[in-house]
């Protein structure tokens, strides 16, 4: 299994084999927490008006995202694992969701016109993860971290996919560095300063847990919808 780390949107592009899109703050941290408190899959957008197209169609969806960090109008909730995490599993259970993200949904959106399979990652999952992809050894595996805006490499996607290869094959990796490198960078700091409400502070404490969920997330085309369904391990 050749193992291969890239980045940002080129990254998705190119992707080969099968790709573990990564967005660790916070699409694809917002979405194993999604499955966890019930929900029956989740279709990916690439614009808000698609979204809220699919929620006139019917309008038992949660719409969830942001455009450049600021959650949308019309939007039932923001990018938030800690917004999810407070409206609880009675909010979201047997529902299904829309996700758009500047990032996240973006790049994963792109590694699908280009990999076998698509896979979403991060830390949460990063283990069942990797346990997938050594039981089903496909010859390529392309890890991407997504970055901000998909314009600069962020060190909390970084590192996630460097863990993810560490789990593959061995490649180093020390956590305690991961966090050093992570927590004082600005991509964590906008968080913790409390100054927008759309970063809250607690986002970054749910989405460095790492391994709590034990299925994989997988990206597929249903019809005319992009779904991510999930897949235990």
């Amino acid at each position: 299994m050749k193992v291969i780390r890239s980045s940002l949107l080129e990254g998705a592009r190119s992707a080969r084999g099968t790709a573990v899109v990564v967005d660790v703050f916070r699409a694809f941290s917002c979405t194993p927490l999604l499955f966890s408190l019930g929900v029956r899959h989740s279709v990916l957008v690439a614009a808000p008006e698609e979204a809220l197209r699919l929620k006139s169609q019917d309008e038992e969806l949660i719409l969830i995202g942001e455009v450049g960090g600021v959650p949308v109008e019309g939007f039932d909730l923001g990018n938030s694992p800690s917004q999810i995490l407070r409206r609880g599993a009675e909010f979201f259970k047997g529902k299904a969701v829309v996700q758009r993200t500047s990032a996240g949904v973006q790049g994963a959106l792109a590694a699908l016109e280009a990999a076998d399979e698509v896979l979403l990652g991060s830390f949460m999952v990063a283990r069942a993860t990797a346990g997938y992809l050594k039981a089903r050894a496909p010859e390529e595996v392309s890890l991407i971290a997504m970055g901000v805006q998909l314009k600069e490499k962020a060190p909390e996607d970084e590192w996630c996919t460097r863990y993810l290869a560490h789990l593959l094959d061995g490649t180093e990796y020390d956590h305690n560095l991961a966090l050093r490198e992570i927590i004082f960078q600005e991509t964590t700091q906008k968080f913790l300063r409390r100054d927008k409400a759309h970063f809250p502070a607690e986002d970054p404490i749910l989405c460095l847990q790492r391994d709590i969920y034990d299925f994989v997330l997988k990206v597929t085309r249903q019809e005319n919808l992009v779904v991510v369904n999930k897949e235990e391990i």
